[in-house]
């Protein structure tokens, strides 16, 4: 029976590539100069750390950050933005994770969303992939357009296509 797999990755490379060059932009950026900024990436637990000055900066950085990886070919949508900075003295330091696989709630929300489309195809999930089996391949393609079109807020990797 055809199948594919669902899943969410970020190419450490890539994210560590876009890292840097941003890195590179914020200290030739005049508007930075002598300013208080550190970028930094925890590449073992995915998590990237901003510490700046105010919150104009703190955008700013966020932006520089978010277009740098976009054009890596990262999705925006990787990096979870919606933590609030914490001030500690006179910086403020956000930490950002990076969505990288998919979790059990995000899972089961996908599932439910396959199954509600009554497409007849059979998806499972297996740690932090989804495989999605079926008997025609054009079953297939259609939950790849259905996960493409609905509005979900991970970016998502279809792999392992089997005929």
């Amino acid at each position: 029976m055809p199948s594919f797999d669902i899943a969410s990755k970020v190419d450490l490379q890539t994210l560590d590539n876009a890292i840097n060059i941003a890195k590179k932009e914020i200290d030739n950026r005049f508007d930075f100069k002598g300013k208080h900024i550190v970028l930094d990436l925890n590449k073992k637990d995915m998590i990237l750390t901003l510490e700046v000055e105010s919150d104009m900066q703190l955008q700013q950085v966020q932006d520089v950050v978010i277009t740098k990886a976009m054009r890596q070919g990262l999705e925006a949508s990787s990096f979870d933005l919606t933590k609030e900075p914490s001030g500690m003295g006179k910086f403020l330091k956000k930490n950002v994770p990076v969505k990288n696989g998919i979790d059990k709630d995000f899972a089961k929300k996908i599932v439910k969303l396959i199954k509600d489309s009554g497409l007849k195809v059979q998806a499972a999930i297996m740690d932090d992939i989804i495989r999605v089996t079926a008997k025609k391949i054009d079953d297939l393609q259609d939950v790849i357009q259905l996960c493409r079109s609905s509005d979900l807020e991970q970016p998502l990797q279809f792999i392992n296509m089997k005929a």
